[in-house]
């Protein structure tokens, strides 16, 4: 059975849930080997192999790690010359795209960003499954040249346990050219941390819009009774009334969560592009007409601080 390589997407070697979806999903192609640029891969090793890899090629030299994504392409490329895999999956984040446009040209290869789903092809290959036009459309796809690089996009996937144990670490010896390392890292700044789950991954999303007024904390509390995570309009970014880090739309972050709630919002097709893929859409807005009732399994026609609050409470109650 070929590999499938999987990019590990981690924090100081804490792997994302990200590579654990597309851990789960690479099973079904082929054998998935996860692909560990910098240090943590040992430690890594038994949440990979629990998550269905055999082998994790542990990429350490600075020259790779140190560097934006140019030599992390470059790297891939190099496995996929040596290995042969039937694809290499990536996370659908802004490096994850960058990365894969740039394998797939050094590999003459097809590319298909933010897939919802992968599964064998008729007759061989891989197939995707693409959420397009504002989630308007489905689109099913088959690469036709090469190893088929992949990005999915986060929350597409149920994560699921299919191996028995610890990942074998194997350690690549990276050959890195020196156009690669033009641009280098020299400081990174971690966020103040919110206690809230990344905008990405979380699986429930409360957003806010114009119609908070730029008060967000009805919002926030009822983020913080369902452990989810608080994004917002590109209105209310644009206001000044939250960072522009937490926009959902066509033009910020797009989410694919279980939940997503979305409170005192339009829905705008600009917004509606970055969450309509969510599996289940509740909408709380005071006009009737808006659009964002076109698309949501649960609306309510109320003032978002009136609704917002008495749900935070009766969710606290039962929660006990």
């Amino acid at each position: 059975m070929a590999e499938v390589l999987v990019l590990v997407d981690h924090v100081d070697g804490d792997v994302r849930k990200s590579t654990l979806e597309a851990l789960t999903a690479a099973a079904r192609l082929g054998e998935p080997a996860a692909v560990f640029v910098g240090a943590g891969a040992q430690g890594a090793a038994e949440v990979l192999g629990r998550h269905g890899a055999t082998t994790v090629y542990a990429v350490e030299s600075p020259e790779v790690a140190e560097h934006l994504v140019a030599p992390t392409a470059e790297v891939l490329a190099q496995l996929v010359q040596e290995h042969s895999p039937a694809a290499v999956l990536l996370p659908s984040s802004n490096d994850g795209k960058e990365i894969a446009a740039r394998l797939a040209i050094k590999t003459s290869s097809g590319l298909v960003t933010d897939a919802v789903d992968v599964a064998p092809a008729d007759g061989g290959g891989v197939q995707t499954v693409q959420s397009v036009f504002a989630g308007s459309y489905t689109v099913t796809s088959v690469v036709a040249q090469g190893c088929p690089v992949v990005t999915l996009k986060p929350n597409s996937v149920p994560v699921e346990e299919t191996g028995g144990g610890a990942a074998t670490v194997q350690a690549v010896d990276a050959q890195v050219s020196d156009a690669a390392k033009a641009a280098r890292i020299t400081e990174r700044k971690e966020k103040a941390a919110s206690g809230r789950p990344s905008l990405t991954e979380a699986a429930i999303v409360v957003s806010g819009g114009r119609g908070t007024g730029g008060d967000f904390a009805p919002v926030e509390a009822l983020a913080d009774s369902l452990g989810a995570a608080v994004g917002a309009s590109r209105a209310a970014v644009d206001a000044g009334w939250y960072p522009h880090s937490s926009q959902v739309g066509q033009t910020g972050v797009s989410v694919s969560p279980q939940l997503y709630v979305a409170a005192g919002i339009s829905g705008a097709i600009q917004h509606r592009a970055g969450m309509q893929t969510s599996k289940t859409i509740v909408a709380v807005n005071k006009d009737p007409e808006a659009p964002i009732f076109e698309l949501v399994d649960y609306g309510v026609v109320g003032d978002l601080f009136t609704v917002l609050p008495q749900a935070t409470e009766e969710i606290s109650r039962r929660k006990g």
